[in-house]
């Protein structure tokens, strides 16, 4: 890649090409399942990793982004009226133990030697979404999407 397009995180300078692809042999190796990004020629140092689940991870919702949701449009729900009322534990603790956090990660290593990511993070449903409301993870930096990198790509 020629440059850092918008969105994109730099995780490192004066990178290596040997760290990206021990990156992807990582994530192959685990099981994820590796893409190109669609458009790219199969040259471009640019993949896209899927299948990284985090179980359990309720806490890292995104109050804010939740109680908009809830005021747009109001669905009820125990957990919703908890965090209407100012408590957001109930929906945390839903949250961990029917949605999973589903990270999609895409790996990319420019010109200039920037190993650079770009972070999807969704919760999904284990079973049939009741609530109707998507919820979103809270943001996230440098430190721990390259906490969720690494354990997506099998390296801790």
């Amino acid at each position: 890649m020629e440059y850092k397009p918008a969105g994109y995180l730099l995780l490192e300078s004066y990178s290596s090409l040997r760290r990206f692809w021990s990156y992807l042999d990582g994530a192959e190796r685990t099981g994820r399942q590796l893409a190109q990004v669609r458009g790219d020629h199969e040259h471009t140092c640019r993949r896209r990793i899927e299948g990284y689940t985090l179980p359990g991870a309720g806490g890292l919702v995104d109050l804010d982004k939740a109680r908009a949701e809830i005021e747009d449009d109001f669905i009820p729900g125990v957990e919703l009226l908890a965090l209407a009322a100012g408590d957001p534990r109930p929906l945390q603790e839903m949250l961990s133990e029917r949605y999973d956090l589903q990270i999609g990660l895409t790996l990319a290593f420019t010109r200039t030697r920037d190993l650079i990511l770009k972070p999807e993070l969704l919760y999904r449903a284990k079973e049939a979404d009741a609530l109707g409301i998507r919820f979103t993870p809270r943001r996230f930096g440098r430190d721990e999407l390259r906490v969720m990198l690494d354990r997506a790509c099998g390296l801790t």
